[in-house]
């Protein structure tokens, strides 16, 4: 019972893990190279900046329940 406990929380780990790069990947690459592409020639407004805040936290906050899910690995 213990392999198959290990391996279900590895497996949540990964895919909390996942969604936190692909909440870093909306949140912060998106728009920095839409920026770069000349999309937004007036700059970086407010409400993108607190949007690109945003995506990042919960990026963060994904990749901290991930972690703290392998804290659960029974030895």
């Amino acid at each position: 019972m213990t392999l198959i406990h290990n391996e279900r929380t590895k497996l949540l780990a990964n895919s909390l893990d996942r969604l936190s790069t692909a909440c870093v990947a909306a949140g912060f690459i998106a728009p920095a190279v839409s920026l770069s592409n000349g999309a937004a020639s007036a700059g970086i407004s407010l409400s993108i900046a607190l949007s690109t805040l945003a995506w990042i936290s919960g990026g963060l906050l994904l990749h901290w329940g991930a972690r703290r899910a392998l804290g659960e690995l029974i030895s």
